[in-house]
């Protein structure tokens, strides 16, 4: 892990509230100049530590109303299987997430998309020249905690 120190963290934290914050503003916030900011974001960077900025986009306000968590078991596991199915799950725009886990499944799939009948479209391109043991579906009926800033004072 990268060494950081509390005016790295309070720069993260900063940039998790708000990745649109003006550098000025941030070295105002943090108690830096402009410069030792920059070179401070530069490093946070280079580091792997910041992995870009982007925005939170409300993506029910646009139609996508249906969040589904798919449990996916398969009975395949070599490197070039799992290579193949990475490149196929990448092709589907719905998802949103994509993890290998351990336990009793093998995949984990967060899927975001208009109503049931945009989840069974999903459904059937997932399916489609993949054996797959089991997939089944969990649909989220409210997002309690969605996307929380990591707690940076476990750091110290």
């Amino acid at each position: 892990m990268e060494k950081i120190d509390e005016i790295d963290r309070k720069i993260l934290a900063c940039l998790q509230k708000d990745g649109s914050i003006s550098q000025r503003d941030l070295a105002e916030r943090v108690g830096l100049s402009q410069n030792a900011c920059w070179r401070r974001l530069q490093r946070l960077n280079a580091t792997g530590l910041i992995r870009g900025t982007h925005a939170d986009i409300d993506v029910a306000a646009l139609g996508y109303d249906l969040t589904v968590f798919v449990m996916i078991r398969t009975r395949h596991h070599s490197k070039e299987w799992a290579d193949d199915f990475r490149k196929h799950v990448d092709r589907l725009p719905e998802v949103i997430d994509f993890y290998r886990i351990g336990g009793d499944w093998d995949y984990l799939i967060k899927v975001v998309t208009r109503g049931m009948s945009g989840y069974d479209a999903f459904y059937q391109k997932l399916i489609t020249s993949f054996d797959l043991a089991t997939v089944t579906g969990f649909f989220s009926m409210e997002a309690i905690i969605d996307n929380r800033a990591a707690d940076l004072n476990r750091l110290k």
